[in-house]
């Protein structure tokens, strides 16, 4: 007995049944293999979230899965027609990702704690990086590397990185100040990070040294320099200029205050300013990269204009 041939829509209705069981395979495979390194790094997890929770430091940490979850949203139709079978350069990052998880949670590598909870958490964003890569192919990787890679803000400066970092940023904050106080002529002596003021002697300690609104500028710059800039260079520049112009903002709050408790009040020095001034202070350093943005974005508008 013959069979009926199967008609051009059953044929339709199968492919497309055979292209979503192998997307959800994909999803599942994706979902699992992420879920794995949480698994053997789940004390550090909790101890990351419980960072971001307590230090102002790092309070930007989950916000970014967030920005990424979004951004792979809003570019899923490049990222879906990309997808191969082309697995093979996702074990690139699998495989130190694992190695850094396992390495973490076993204590091989000798690191201090604060060592040990980045290279765990680093080692989550690699496997996560490489099981996109070997599930949705390297094309597909291609097309959503950025917001893949800006899950590497979510990896906590160790120790002594961060002593470091916040040492260079007190510095060269004193350094910009002091240049403020040469500029509106107010007499002071510096001794290392310790200003003496008429009346007032003040120090840049840890906390002045801005270290969570460099960061926060940092990145917020690198997320819209992708966003709205396409040449590289012009990437490259604009994010270059974040910790200058940061640095920057940091040294003119601090001569304000200081000016503000040498000629108006000394309360200044502690008040509502101090402690609430911050927003006020971190968009002096924000306008001139949005100028700049705005400069940058309007030449690639005219570029493809032209075209």
């Amino acid at each position: 007995m013959a069979s009926k041939p199967i008609s051009a829509e059953a044929q339709v209705h199968s492919g497309e049944w055979q292209e979503s069981r192998i997307a959800y395979q994909r999803i599942l495979g994706f979902a699992f293999l992420c879920a794995i390194p949480i698994l053997i790094a789940w004390g550090a997890i909790r101890q990351v979230v419980s960072l971001a929770l307590t230090n102002d430091t790092y309070t930007h940490i989950p916000l970014i899965p967030v920005v990424t979850g979004f951004l792979i949203y809003i570019n899923r139709k490049a990222i879906r027609s990309r997808i191969s079978t082309r697995w093979q350069p996702g074990v690139l990052s699998l495989a130190p990702g694992f190695a850094a998880v396992i390495a973490a949670r076993l204590g091989t590598a000798h690191l201090n704690a604060s060592q040990d909870l980045s290279l765990a958490t680093l080692g989550v964003v690699l496997v996560w990086i490489g099981a996109f890569a070997a599930f949705f192919g390297y094309a597909s990787f291609r097309a959503a590397r950025f917001p893949l890679l800006f899950l590497l803000f979510t990896v906590p400066i160790p120790e002594p990185m961060l002593s470091h970092t916040i040492h260079f940023l007190q510095v060269w904050s004193a350094q910009s100040a002091a240049a403020l106080f040469s500029l509106f002529g107010i007499p002071y002596l510096q001794n290392d990070l310790v200003f003496n003021l008429p009346g007032v002697a003040i120090r840049v300690a840890e906390e002045c040294s801005g270290i969570r609104s460099t960061l926060a500028l940092l990145i917020m710059t690198v997320l819209a320099a992708h966003m709205f800039l396409k040449a590289t260079w012009k990437q490259v520049l604009v994010c270059l200029l974040a910790v200058p112009l940061s640095i920057a903002k940091n040294g003119l709050r601090i001569a304000t205050l200081s000016a503000l408790a040498i000629y108006v009040n000394p309360g200044f020095l502690y008040g509502k300013l101090h402690q609430y001034g911050g927003m006020f202070f971190f968009a002096a350093a924000f306008l001139p990269l949005a100028l700049l943005f705005v400069i940058l974005e309007r030449g690639d508008s005219k570029r493809v204009e032209s075209k």
